[in-house]
């Protein structure tokens, strides 16, 4: 199917988005529609005929488990409100621990990279199988970018995702900017990792921005897109004439002229490089090994207790595992607990308002040790309990105002509005 040029839709865009000229469809984050009530914008763009896709970020496929069956269903029912062509999610693990390694749950916040090894290859293939018999439409994945590598990988991640294709006949989701993050981040090239591709498996390509700080890239998705993406975007384009091309956006928006002068380059690049039969020749691909295509629990037992190890020493304060870059494993803890902040920040904007300058560094101390436990907004709840069980903030109004919000959102039933008008009446009195 050809898609043409998007862009991700953000309620925080939803009017750029439709005033943009020349935009053939959108890509809307699945967990963030409303199966009963879509919103209006994206109403509109489908009565005007926009496709609309919808893209998961918390399936976690590359997890040791198998996928749960209610996000499944939630995914699918997106898909068929929106009646998207296909529906896409990520190569990676989102969370990790449970019953398979006797320990609670932790939740990352974040897309952390899969090992590329057999072991974890057979679970991931069986994982994408399950969720493409759950599905109503096709399913593509995407490549993810890393700040991290596992130590003792069998497989680049070009022979990882032309494996994958061929034993599952998923769709690829290529970005190019998780591509080119991985070559700064991990010294892997864009253009060997696009020669091992299958790439007449690409459903569509992302396109973004990002920032480098101290020799790490960080895919940041609140920054304008760099000249070197964009020549990532060109070398795939002289290999495929890619169905869809779609600019990522997720912070930090621009003005509208910014958003079309972003698509109008990508056109651009398109434009300026085109498929050579020349470069189409790819190594050769591997075959799956025989037995190989069900994992062991056994199997799944190794792949769970590293994927436990790893995320506690990210979120949870434990030991480095035993081979990883101990100082990029620092940069990745502090960006999670840094995303983490920023979101918290934005799904209660409460707090930061009334820990003012403040929030910030109590929220990363707040974070060190202390995993999510049930999403952003209960971590919001769990921080401001931590925060009143401390005697905090120590300002005497501004913690009657943090019990306040607590208690309107903890409680077994909310305030009723009366309440809520009679305490903002009072913190006005007392000058906040």
């Amino acid at each position: 199917m050809k898609l043409g040029i998007g862009i991700g839709w953000r309620p925080e865009i939803a009017e750029a988005v439709e005033a943009l000229p020349g935009i053939d469809w959108v890509e809307a984050v699945a967990e963030n529609i409303c199966t009963g009530h879509l919103p209006d914008s994206l109403v509109r763009l489908r009565e005007r005929g926009v496709t609309v896709v919808p893209h998961g970020v918390s399936l976690g496929l590359g997890g040791a488990d198998r996928p749960d069956p209610g996000r499944l269903a939630d995914l699918a029912a997106r898909a068929e409100l929106l009646s998207a062509p296909l529906v896409t999610e990520h190569i990676a693990f989102v969370r990790a621990g449970g019953p398979r390694v006797s320990s609670p749950v932790l939740e990352a916040g974040h897309l952390l990279p899969v090992p590329r090894t057999r072991d974890a290859l057979d679970v991931l293939c069986e994982n994408v199988r399950v969720a493409q018999d759950s599905l109503p439409v096709p399913l593509a994945l995407e490549n993810i970018a890393a700040l991290i590598s596992w130590p003792g990988e069998e497989l680049t991640e070009g022979q990882f995702l032309a494996e994958l294709v061929e034993r599952t006949g998923v769709r690829l989701l290529i970005d190019v900017a998780n591509l080119h993050t991985n070559h700064v981040n991990l010294g892997e090239d864009p253009a060997a990792a696009l020669d091992e591709l299958p790439v007449e498996a690409i459903a569509y390509v992302h396109v973004a921005g990002g920032v480098e700080k101290d020799g790490v890239w960080h895919d940041t998705h609140a920054h304008p897109v760099t000249g070197p993406v964009l020549d990532v975007l060109a070398e795939l384009r002289s290999r495929v004439d890619p169905p869809g091309v779609l600019l990522e956006r997720d912070d930090d928006f621009p003005p509208a002229a910014e958003l079309a002068g972003e698509l109008d380059m990508i056109r651009t690049t398109l434009d300026g490089a085109s498929a050579d039969a020349g470069r189409l020749a790819r190594g050769v691909r591997p075959s799956a090994p025989a037995g190989a295509s069900t994992p062991s629990d056994a199997t799944r037992d190794r792949l769970a207790s590293a994927q436990t190890a790893l995320l506690g020493a990210l979120v949870a304060g434990g030991p480095a595992p035993q081979g990883f870059d101990r100082e990029r494993l620092g940069v990745q803890r502090r960006a999670l607990a840094a995303k983490r902040a920023g979101v918290v920040a934005k799904v209660a904007p409460e707090l930061p308002e009334i820990l003012g300058r403040g929030y910030r560094d109590a929220f990363l101390s707040y974070a060190g040790g202390r995993p999510m436990s049930g999403g952003y907004r209960r971590d919001a709840l769990d921080f401001a309990e931590q925060l009143l069980i401390a005697g905090r903030p120590a300002d005497a109004a501004a913690r009657r105002r943090l019990t306040h919000w607590w208690q309107d959102r903890a409680g077994a039933h909310p305030p009723r509005r009366t309440t809520r008008l009679v305490r903002a009446a009072r913190a006005a009195l007392i000058g906040r």
